[in-house]
């Protein structure tokens, strides 16, 4: 399968030299000389590397056969990951840095799509929006009102963030995982 490079967007797949890469940015730039072209910023879904790749406008790229299967997290032992198809209960592990920062957002139970390319688990990806129970944060201080004012809070999933004064042990939280910032207080 080929995708035109009018089709570049965040996340689409795609294959340089047989290994897949998904699409951190991209630009497309009509320069007042020549064609355009688009400039993009790749990683690599395998090592992790990040290349800056020039295309032609128009030109084809070649887009990997990446299965995305619904499997729910179990637990962390070591560095690695377990996971759960919800399917037919197989379990696997990815590695934490095969996961990247998407380890900051899992909790047990949560469902995630895993993304598979030729029988290998890649990594998994990630809904734009989670919900986590503050672990452990300083109480606020009464009378302490100034504006935008953050202290830090560890979440149940050992990441740590900022978040408003108000908030104690045991909210639950909204956090945006393409950014990592508090969003909203869900309940209490």
């Amino acid at each position: 399968m080929q995708a035109l490079t009018s089709e570049f967007r965040k996340g689409l797949k795609i294959l340089i030299d047989g290994e897949p890469f998904t699409i951190v940015e991209f630009q497309h730039v009509k320069p007042g000389k020549g064609g355009a072209f688009v400039r993009t910023r790749v990683k690599s879904l395998v090592s992790g590397r990040v290349l800056d790749v020039t295309y032609r406008s128009g030109d084809k790229v070649e887009v990997p056969e990446v299965e995305d299967r619904q499997m729910q997290y179990l637990y962390k032992e070591g560095d690695n990951f377990y996971f759960m198809d919800a399917d037919n209960y197989d379990q696997l592990f990815i590695s934490e840095k095969a996961l990247g920062d998407a380890k900051n957002y899992v909790k047990e139970g949560i469902v995630l799509a895993v993304s598979f390319y030729k029988g290998d688990a890649l990594g998994v990806d990630l809904p734009n929006f989670v919900n986590l129970k503050i672990a452990k944060t300083e109480p606020g201080i009464k009378g302490d009102t100034a504006q935008n004012a953050t202290k830090p809070a560890e979440l149940e999933s050992g990441f740590t963030i900022q978040v408003p004064l108000f908030l104690e042990e045991g909210d639950v939280v909204k956090i945006d995982t393409r950014s990592g910032q508090y969003i909203e207080r869900v309940s209490r």
